[in-house]
């Protein structure tokens, strides 16, 4: 008896990560295209940044150098055993990964995990590192506005735009750091802030996005409570200090650029400046393009303008700013794609950790 063949599946056409992309898309050419050359034209735009002085090209090289030296230490004091280079080259290349490929920080998250999984971390240690990285980026990325809101105030300068999104971040940043408190005080409200959250995000995943239940629960916020307690208790001030000097290097790059192109700080102050990058921060998180591309650049440019730069030296210094802080970040990680295998060689002939 000959069996029939079974009927072919139907492939879901994956129209909502199709939506995005073309979004994402629409976002970016809309923002080089014609926003951006609205606000300036670029042949004035080419006009100041060749205007640059040899002094500011050096101290605009140095601060990027600082910028990409800040980005090992949080996995070093995580991961004790790893060294600086391959922490930085772990760190590049997984942020060249969220840039250059769909899925942003998910690519990322997967590439360095993968990565240090290689290197002969446990995956245990692996995963607290990567979960407490990305949780105090995003503390940061919360405090920032607050921050800025503060300086501006002091100042008389006080928006309306900042203002909200630093009255959103105090929220946000409020129950992030109270749940992570109880997470880590209790291993039964880990557990039961674990169930509450998945049950949450369960709803959330039915209703929203038509899809099926995520496989984490309580018991996953139990082990890393239990992970994570150790290493916070000894190093959490380290972790914090890291942190924020990697993202404050990043403003540093911003500040540099605006002053080496004209953007003097009768235009724009300290302040003005920090609320407009702690801003597009904020912005730049949002899932619609990698790394932000077109969001940051316009969000930034607005908000400077708005502050009172002048058109033409504030688009040159975000475009050096944005160059500055995902080129050599990109370059860095085709290097470390490049040399992965050799250096797996290379830690496969010394002696184990």
């Amino acid at each position: 008896m000959t069996l029939a063949s079974p009927a072919p599946t139907k492939r879901r056409f994956p129209t909502k990560r199709i939506l995005v992309a073309a979004a994402g898309v629409v976002v970016i050419v809309a923002t080089f295209a014609y926003f951006l050359p609205t606000i300036a034209d670029y042949r004035d735009v080419w006009g100041v940044v060749k205007g640059l002085s040899r002094e500011w090209l050096v101290v605009l090289l140095v601060a990027t150098a600082v910028n990409i030296a800040t980005f090992a230490p949080p996995w070093m004091i995580l991961l004790p055993g790893l060294r600086f280079w391959p922490a930085l080259m772990t760190t590049q290349a997984a942020t060249a990964l969220s840039i250059v490929f769909p899925g942003g920080a998910a690519v990322g998250v997967a590439g360095a995990y993968g990565m240090l999984r290689r290197r002969g971390f446990p995956p245990a240690q692996v995963a607290r590192a990567v979960t407490l990285v990305s949780v105090w980026n995003q503390l940061a990325n919360l405090a920032y506005p607050i921050l800025a809101l503060f300086l501006l105030t002091a100042e008389g300068a006080e928006t309306a735009v900042l203002s909200t999104a630093a009255f959103v971040g105090v929220a946000i940043l409020g129950v992030a750091i109270a749940g992570l408190g109880l997470v880590l005080y209790s291993g039964r409200m880990a557990t039961d802030i674990g169930d509450i959250f998945a049950r949450l995000t369960n709803w959330a995943r039915r209703r929203l996005l038509r899809r099926g239940p995520v496989s984490w629960g309580g018991p996953e916020f139990g082990r890393f409570r239990r992970d994570a307690v150790g290493v916070l208790r000894k190093r959490w001030h380290l972790l914090t200090l890291a942190t924020v000097a990697g993202s404050l290097t990043v403003f540093a790059v911003l500040l540099v650029s605006l002053r080496a192109l004209g953007v003097s700080g009768e235009e724009v102050t300290f302040a003005e400046a920090f609320a407009a990058w702690s801003l597009a921060r904020i912005l730049g998180t949002i899932p619609i393009t990698p790394a932000g591309i077109g969001v940051v650049e316009l969000s930034l440019t607005a908000t400077l303008i708005g502050f009172g730069g002048a058109n033409a030296e504030v688009v040159a210094a975000v475009l050096v700013f944005r160059f500055l802080t995902m080129v050599p970040t990109i370059l860095l990680g085709l290097l470390a794609a490049a040399t992965w295998r050799r250096s797996l060689r290379k830690l496969a002939a010394e002696p184990p950790m």
